[in-house]
């Protein structure tokens, strides 16, 4: 596997859950572990712009 290779799996990767992480802070879908730890909205939004920047910095290595 090259390294632009690499590079574009991780950002599509990372994409994807930056998507998801939208779709559930938009929808307020609850996420509960078990029964007592339960993620609140908040998490998402911050999760959703994390993995926005890793997907960003991903598509931008795979172009070098």
């Amino acid at each position: 596997m090259t390294s632009k290779t690499y590079s574009r799996l991780a950002a599509l990767i990372f994409a994807i859950v930056a998507l998801l992480q939208l779709t559930r802070a938009a929808s307020g879908w609850p996420v509960t572990v078990g029964t007592t730890i339960s993620a609140p909205i908040w998490a998402s939004w911050i999760a959703c712009i994390v993995a926005a920047g890793l997907a960003w910095l991903g598509f931008t290595a795979a172009r070098i």
